[in-house]
């Protein structure tokens, strides 16, 4: 009982029974009333001997004053001489009742109940005959009989009979109907939410191959897009989280190895214990420290937990410092770094240590990638509601395919790049995360980050940060 296809079924029938019973109900009820009504104005023969006497005094005395004693006199005795003859003798109850009105449907005698200059109603309009006078109609008569309440005979009473026992038959059929069209059209409501939640299980199982054919109603169809476009979402994201296992047990390995390795020839005595074998240690503890930091950004800024003292900043002064402690490291390598920031440069609203961590890992990867002799540099402009911030280079530039692919974790445009660092260029071999960081950092803070690049030419990257 508690399935939803059972419960609509239900539904319907119950909808249709009580539908199609109370029109039975109020038919059989009004049914009795109606003949009665009928037999009231359609019991006696046309009245027209009375019509022609109303139409004679109404020439004679030029209105219609006078006429209740002859309407009174009609109503109790009716003589059969003026029109007024039963065909069904023993049924009235009562004197006549009779109503007259002028030509504009305004009573001025009424036998009902005495309301004088009421406006006659649509059912006395219908069975109301004219009175004319040289063929205009100058007044309207409707005779009333008050019939028995024990008016019906048998030939009524069987056809009232029959026609309550019709009503209950096509209730019941209606009601069979309905019951039959309710199980069908609620059997194809829920087949597609069945399929759905079949799809839904083998998900929950890992099955992210599963997709669901939009059907059925505009609702129904509406929750298969979406359930398919949440089925590829995940699956683009299962892929994601395997590559990023796969990436970094490899990007630990490498430099665990080479500890490990290093380690086993000092104590084999293959390497002296010197300072230099030391330093090559220490650069790859500061290579995985590198990873695990940033990691840890990344995994804090996906799971929405990326602690931020977001306050009116000084974006000028953060760019200069981040240039001026990167400019020996980058003179080691014979590249030319220089920064172009207006003096007048509005605060932001950011985080003044991530600030300068983008804007770091921008410098970096741009270092890394442009050859000795080339330039890096920075610049910042007000851009209507904010500032953006560029760091352009030199370099190899990159290609049109792979500019989607730059913010991606752990990707590299050259595999085979140099992994190790040194301690003149402390980003020679990178992580693969410091792009992915700044992206991270730079949408938890409302901004927005690019790049434009042209192969042999170099590479443009900026970023945007609201105005404090």
């Amino acid at each position: 009982m508690n399935r939803l296809w059972v419960r609509l079924t239900l539904a319907f029938a119950l909808v249709i029974l009580v539908a199609v019973g109370t029109i039975a109900l109020l038919a059989s009820l009004t049914a009795g009333q109606a003949f009665r009504f009928y037999l009231s104005y359609s019991g006696f023969l046309p009245y027209q001997a009375l019509v022609e006497s109303l139409g004679r005094y109404y020439q004679l005395q030029g209105g219609w004053q006078g006429i209740d004693l002859l309407l009174e006199q009609a109503a109790v005795r009716p003589d059969p001489m003026m029109g007024i003859r039963p065909t069904m003798p023993g049924t009235i109850d009562g004197p006549l009742q009779l109503v007259l009105a002028d030509e504009h449907d305004r009573v001025v005698y009424d036998g009902l109940d005495g309301r004088r200059g009421r406006r006659l109603t649509r059912e006395e309009q219908v069975v109301a005959q004219d009175i004319e006078v040289d063929g205009k109609v100058v007044g309207k008569l409707i005779v009333t009989v008050p019939i028995r309440s024990t008016v019906l005979g048998p030939l009524e009473q069987s056809f009232l009979a029959r026609l309550r026992r019709w009503l209950v038959i096509g209730a019941l059929l209606a009601g069979g109907l309905g019951l039959l069209f309710g199980l069908v059209l609620s059997r194809g409501l829920t087949a597609p939410l069945q399929r759905l939640a079949g799809a839904a299980r083998a998900v929950a199982a890992r099955d992210f191959s599963r997709r669901v054919k939009a059907e059925g109603g505009a609702e129904v169809a509406e929750v298969a897009h979406a359930f398919n476009e949440m089925t590829v979402a995940l699956a683009a994201s299962e892929r994601q989280r395997q590559n990023m296992v796969a990436d970094i047990a490899h990007e630990l390995r490498t430099p665990l190895a080479v500890v490990q390795g290093n380690l086993r020839a000092i104590l084999d005595d293959v390497y002296p214990l010197d300072k230099v074998e030391i330093s090559r240690l220490y650069d790859e503890t500061r290579l995985l420290s590198r990873l695990v930091d940033d990691l840890r950004e990344l995994a804090l800024a996906d799971a929405g937990q990326l602690r931020l003292n977001l306050r009116p900043t000084d974006a000028a002064a953060i760019i200069l410092s981040t240039v001026d402690h990167l400019a020996l490291a980058a003179e080691a390598q014979e590249i030319t770094l220089g920064s172009q920031v207006p003096a007048d440069l509005p605060p932001i609203q950011a985080d003044a240590d991530r600030l300068g961590q983008i804007v770091r890992n921008l410098l970096i990867n741009a270092l890394r990638h442009t050859p000795p002799g080339g330039t890096v540099t920075v610049t910042a402009s007000r851009a209507g509601d904010g500032v953006q911030v560029a760091v352009a280079d030199t370099g190899e530039g990159i290609a049109p395919e792979d500019l989607p692919r730059v913010f991606d974790r752990f990707w590299r445009a050259d595999p085979a790049r140099a992994r190790s660092a040194g301690r003149e260029q402390p980003w020679a071999g990178g992580t693969g995360l410091g792009l992915a960081v700044a992206q991270s950092l730079v949408q938890a803070q409302g901004g927005r980050i690019w790049v434009e690049s042209t192969p042999e030419q170099g590479s443009t990257f900026r970023f945007t940060m609201p105005l404090a």
